[in-house]
């Protein structure tokens, strides 16, 4: 074999691992930047060297042109659904069954998974098929979608043999599904309802690149039709799927008795809030294998098996109101206000009834008792209405038909389900514009709160977002904030502007709040651009609208998605887009496309997470450029990939114990500083019972094979 196919094997070999690592044990030993090195590295060698093409390689997750339908596949055996039970008596009936049949067993009990069941199917140890259950004998062929789910492995390795067919669910994360939803409501379209209905949705979607953008993930927790049957056990089985790189699940409990079975339900129960994704109850399984036959199954599911269905948590309430909230783009959302209610932790007073069609379809009155959930067990939501209390005094409510903030004229689009307010004045579009532009995923300018909004639209000192580079700090500090004086917060916001003038062309389009244009779209318009100025009149977004025109084989896949296009092209074509760009260009800021070539490849803190929380002296936005200066990498959340906190004054205790647990070292500003000025600090200074993490994420032993060809 020539160097260069050893080398392409090699990278092959090494980013599955990091997937691994990354994605199904969570324990991830190289840093992004590493890994984005491999992956470039990868894929320009495999461009220069088609010959070596590998439908396996992970560059190929997301390949092959968007499909018109999805082909029939037959399942064999045929995928089951489980009984279910509801209470511990039915299980103790189950268990009777089980007792009279066989003798000397034992149960597993596992989360069981509200999301999409899938059945994935490897050939010569690779995945070649992957289908939903369908009517449970004949499903859908997903296999272009489930691969861009980088926890599904591409290939298996030898020990689990040539042919497998293995059985999960996929579902969305909580943090995903909340992210997903937000964008939703943003682009006024129809939000998901829950995370299995958001995975469920996105399954469906017919170009793999637009599925590879949403949070999906996988368990897997079954065998299929084949390769599984040298197992004697479903416990023995599930670890070694867990060898060989198949996500399983994060907790199960093996039981002697039923009596054992009824407590790992309850401190499964106890710990539904802390999975990833959602759980709805357990399931319970024979763990020996060779009673399956035995036992055999109905028409429906398996006798071996039940599903043990944990009540729903949900609160009764009433509607004592409904009010209409103005969003950015002028979209109209009805909002319950409820009664207030405990539910799974905290207080419900308030939820979102997204649009008038779900309030006819779900025939909500004011004045009615209601059932309260929390969607994703975070988002409250109004389940359904107990007609049964109704007592004739409650109020059908109809939206308005002026702007209930400026009077403006209410329209509602073809195709669309939300109404808005099309008057651009409203000065509740601008508060939430400026709220838009100044949060931290777009230009991150801190101190910038909802009532400093309030006072400078209701003053008139800011009629559009770019007004906010024109305010004087002393003009600022002066303003009045709910009875008090800004004051040297006035400073705070003054050099975060500063800061916003330097970021990056995709922050700066995510920032101008154009309709379908989220974090991730922004950065993908924002690769094919070197400067803002070149969104006006763009050629990739002209082949991108043109292209939607040719039919069949004509088409191409390209990077950015057609709404998206037509959306930043409306925009510049209209007159405020002309004059926002006219603006940019007077107040001499031009953002530049972000070049990962062009990040700090050394330095004090290269390639390592960093997290600012806390009061800082500095604002955040100069930090994160010293930082990313000195080859760190900026996050917003904790997880187990960061390599420092920055801890400044006034942070919560429960940050730094996560940062604790995850191994992660938390560090002072006095600390960062010296890190910063490159001084000798000492790794070892600050670390916690939990430094083996830390080490094993500085180390990296095939760091000079990586690198060297």
């Amino acid at each position: 074999m020539s160097k260069i196919y050893q080398r392409i094997e090699f990278l092959r070999r090494e980013i599955d691992r990091h997937d691994r690592l990354y994605y199904v044990e969570a324990k991830p030993v190289i840093g992004d930047r590493d890994y984005d090195l491999l992956y470039e590295e990868l894929l320009k060698l495999e461009r220069e060297n088609p010959e070596f093409f590998d439908s396996s390689s992970p560059t190929q997750r997301v390949s092959g042109s968007p499909i018109e339908g999805f082909s029939q596949v037959r399942h064999d055996p045929p995928m089951q659904s489980l009984d279910k039970t509801h209470t511990k008596e039915e299980l103790s009936d189950f268990n009777a069954f089980i007792s009279k049949e066989v003798s000397g067993f034992s149960y597993i009990v596992e989360p069981k998974v509200d999301g999409v069941s899938i059945s994935l199917t490897y050939e010569n140890s690779r995945l070649v098929r992957a289908a939903t259950r369908g009517n449970g004998i004949v499903g859908d062929d997903v296999t272009l979608n489930v691969r861009t789910i980088k926890a599904v492995p591409l290939t298996l390795p030898p020990e689990a043999g040539e042919n497998l067919e293995v059985r999960g669910e996929i579902y969305m994360t909580r943090d995903g599904f909340l992210r997903l939803n937000e964008e939703e409501l943003e682009m006024g379209r129809e939000p998901f309802a829950n995370p299995r209905n958001a995975a469920a949705g996105s399954l469906k979607q017919l170009d793999p690149k637009e599925v590879s953008k949403r949070p999906l993930d996988i368990v897997i927790y079954n065998a299929g039709g084949e390769g599984c049957d040298k197992f004697s056990s479903h416990s023995e089985m599930i670890a070694a799927f867990r060898r060989w790189g198949l996500p399983t699940s994060p907790w199960s409990k093996r039981c002697d008795s039923i009596e054992a079975v009824f407590e790992a339900i309850d401190e499964l129960e106890n710990l539904r809030h802390s999975f990833r994704f959602e759980i709805d109850g357990a399931v319970i399984k024979v763990d020996e294998r060779r009673y399956h036959d035995i036992l055999g199954a109905t028409a429906h599911g398996p006798r071996w098996a039940r599903a043990y269905k944990y009540q729903p948590e949900r609160a009764e309430t009433v509607v004592e109101a409904i009010t209409v909230q103005v969003g950015r783009t002028g979209v109209l959302t009805p909002v319950a206000e409820l009664r207030p209610v405990q539910l799974a932790g905290s207080v419900i007073s308030r939820a979102t009834l997204h649009n008038e069609d779900q309030i006819v379809r779900q025939d909500i009155r004011i004045g009615d008792s209601v059932w309260v959930v929390k969607a994703g067990d975070v988002i409250p939501a109004i389940d359904s209405v107990i007609a049964e209390k109704r007592t004739g005094q409650e109020r059908i409510f109809k939206m308005p038909n002026r702007c209930p903030v400026c009077a403006g004229e209410v329209v509602r689009a073809q195709g669309e389900v939300a109404l808005k307010c099309v008057n651009p004045a409203c000065p509740e579009q601008l508060r939430r514009r400026i709220e838009h532009f100044a949060s931290r995923n777009a230009l991150d300018i801190r101190a910038l709160g909802p009532g400093v909004i309030d006072s400078l639209v209701e003053k008139g000192l800011v009629k559009d977002p770019l007004d906010l580079f024109s305010i004087d700090e002393i003009t600022l500090s002066k303003l009045d904030v709910s009875g008090h004086r800004f004051g040297k917060n006035a400073s705070t916001v003054i050099q975060a502007l500063s800061v916003a003038k330097t970021l990056p062309l995709n922050r700066w389009l995510f920032a101008v709040g154009i309709a379908n244009i989220g974090v991730s779209v922004a950065k993908d318009i924002a690769l094919e651009h070197e400067k803002f100025s070149q969104l006006k009149d763009s050629p990739a977004l002209k082949n991108v609208i043109e292209n939607e025109l040719k039919k069949g084989k004509e088409r191409k896949i390209l990077p950015i998605k057609v709404e998206a296009a037509k959306a930043v092209y409306k925009f510049f074509e209209g007159e405020y887009g002309t004059k926002f760009l006219q603006r940019m260009m007077e107040m001499g800021v031009d953002p530049a496309r972000e070049a990962a070539a062009e990040k700090a490849s050394s330095g004090p803190l290269v390639n390592a997470g960093c997290v600012l929380t806390g009061t800082l002296s500095k604002p955040r936005g100069e930090y994160a450029k010293l930082i990313e200066k000195a080859g760190g990498i900026i996050q917003n959340t904790v997880t187990s990939k960061t390599k420092y906190l920055i801890a400044g004054a006034n942070v919560g205790a429960s940050k730094t114990e996560k940062a604790r647990k995850l191994g992660t070292m938390v560090i002072n500003e006095s600390q960062l500083k010296e890190m910063l000025e490159g001084s000798s600090y000492d790794d070892g200074a600050n670390k916690n019972e939990n430094s083996a993490i830390v080490e094993e994420k500085q180390s990296n032993p095939i760091q000079d094979e990586l690198f060297s060809l």
